[in-house]
């Protein structure tokens, strides 16, 4: 059985992007790309014919994710989200007990996540420790760094 994935809308519209994406332009450029490698001649020592075979072979993989992903997918209610415990779906506001710096976390899910524009994942460690927890609430929670203590200072949609 596939597992669902928890996507919010926006995380729903950027994979049915993604997908369009790939099927009408990426396929068309992968294409070309293998006629004119063709047009190269012998084969056997066409690196860019091989370059163009594991292209189209990475794009339609990718393809066929996408797909299966968005086969399983459950959206998120944002509307049913409460900001009494943390959940998928959640803004957190953190402070690091040790240091007193505040961090802000968006917990989504695993497809979703983006660290960079603090977008966890309800599976990285992180997230793990956060769902369920309420504001007030002190984690310990085991980083690949090492140890990290945060206190949840607030919890909002």
């Amino acid at each position: 059985m596939n597992k669902q994935i928890v996507l919010t809308e926006e995380g729903l519209r950027k994979l049915e992007t993604e997908l369009e994406e790939l099927k009408t332009v990426k396929r068309k450029e992968v294409a070309e790309k293998i006629k004119i490698a063709l047009s190269f001649g012998d084969l056997s020592e066409n690196s860019e014919y091989d370059e163009a075979k594991n292209e189209q072979a990475m794009v339609e993989t990718r393809i066929a994710v996408v797909e299966a992903m968005l086969k399983n997918v459950v959206i998120l209610d944002e509307d049913e989200l409460t900001t009494d415990t943390v959940n998928i779906g959640s803004k957190v506001k953190v402070k690091e007990v040790e240091t007193g710096e505040i961090e802000n976390y968006h917990i989504v899910g695993s497809t979703e996540s983006d660290p960079f524009e603090n977008k966890i994942s309800d599976e990285s460690p992180i997230g793990k420790e956060l769902i369920g927890k309420k504001a007030g609430k002190i984690v310990d929670i085991e980083i690949p760094a090492g140890k990290i203590t945060y206190e949840i200072l607030e919890i909002s949609k």
